[in-house]
């Protein structure tokens, strides 16, 4: 290999490297607001229901998917908005959805707790705490049975380390060696109260305990998350039987758009160190500036073009049609 040929080499791989973590950042800027724009429809009283708002926690659904294929499964939760973008879900068809549009994912019969796009391998948000962790094992199992190299990831906060359900497809999982991965997002809080007053033991020993791969990750540093997510997705494609993936990270807002005053169960003094030491949005932003990849003014100029995008998504959604009412039992399966 020439010098000429393995200095060109060298800038291909540095322009892949930088284009990589722009992306990611742009992936997180745009999952930040299009959840503030999904506060905004809910205040305005545009949205039906309520929402869970995923800001704060970015880096864990970036990170990971940024690992997947497209054709690579995933499985969300009730706060999941966050994960249906980053595997490529479109936002004015989730916006159309959360307004209950016929130009939804799911004609606008899903909301915002069970948005589904096969299209890029999301098989749906659960509304179930836990209530996807079949699904994702399920379809980790077909991909091991029609050997098509696929692997499953399924997304789940603390709160579902109480359901019998995770424990019975893990133990499956590690017996049938299924190349799925668990993603806990350890957000701190199950709904209202710290996960330490209903979480015995360790996160990471359940796992261990049917000799699962666990690691736990920083889910505030997209890169962290998205290193080890790598290495699982490698390791799950292989063969190698299934992962568990704990994320440390912190909700921004409260369990639901509707719960504001939160200080009966945490400090405005812990979310502002949150907000102010942790974000992972200003976190990935000064490591691209101190890495030379990206200047004050190409930060601005992602986040205007993004905001631009969220907003001409919610004129779409706003503007499109509700279903007809015949086809209120169409697309109903149970």
């Amino acid at each position: 290999m020439t010098t000429a040929t393995s200095k060109t080499e060298a800038s291909r791989d540095l322009a892949a490297e930088k284009e990589k973590w722009l992306r990611a950042h742009r992936q997180m800027v745009r999952i930040r607001l299009f959840e503030e724009q999904v506060n905004e429809l809910y205040t305005r009283a545009l949205m039906p229901g309520l929402a869970h708002l995923y800001s704060g926690e970015e880096a864990v659904a970036v990170g990971i998917c940024e690992a997947l294929n497209l054709d690579d499964y995933i499985t969300s939760t009730h706060r999941g908005h966050g994960h249906c973008l980053a595997k490529g879900a479109s936002p004015d068809r989730m916006f159309a959805e959360l307004l209950g549009k016929e130009a939804g994912y799911c004609r606008g019969k899903g909301g915002s707790m069970h948005i589904a796009d096969p299209a890029t391998g999301n098989l749906g948000a659960n509304a179930i705490v836990g209530g996807s962790v079949g699904i994702a094992t399920g379809a980790a199992l077909a991909a091991k049975r029609l050997e098509n190299g696929r692997v499953a990831v399924c997304f789940f906060g603390e709160g579902a380390l109480g359901q019998g359900s995770l424990y019975e497809v893990m133990n499956l999982a590690q017996l049938w060696k299924l190349p799925v991965i668990y993603v806990c997002e350890n957000n701190l809080y199950n709904e209202y109260t710290h996960y330490s007053e209903t979480t015995a033991g360790t996160i990471l020993g359940r796992a261990a305990a049917f000799g699962i791969e666990a690691e736990t990750a920083d889910g505030q540093d997209v890169r962290a998350v998205h290193e080890i997510a790598t290495r699982l997705v490698k390791r799950a494609r292989a063969g190698a039987g299934p992962a568990f993936l704990q994320a440390d990270t912190y909700r921004y807002s409260g369990h639901h758009v509707g719960d504001i005053n939160r200080e009966y169960y945490r400090s405005k003094q812990e979310e502002q160190h949150w907000k102010s030491e942790r974000d992972p949005i200003q976190l990935h932003g000064k490591w691209l500036v101190n890495q030379h990849y990206a200047d004050a003014a190409l930060l601005e100029g992602i986040a205007a073009e993004a905001r631009k995008e969220m907003e001409a998504a919610v004129k779409f959604a706003v503007e499109a049609g509700y279903p007809a009412e015949a086809q209120v039992s169409e697309d109903v399966y149970a």
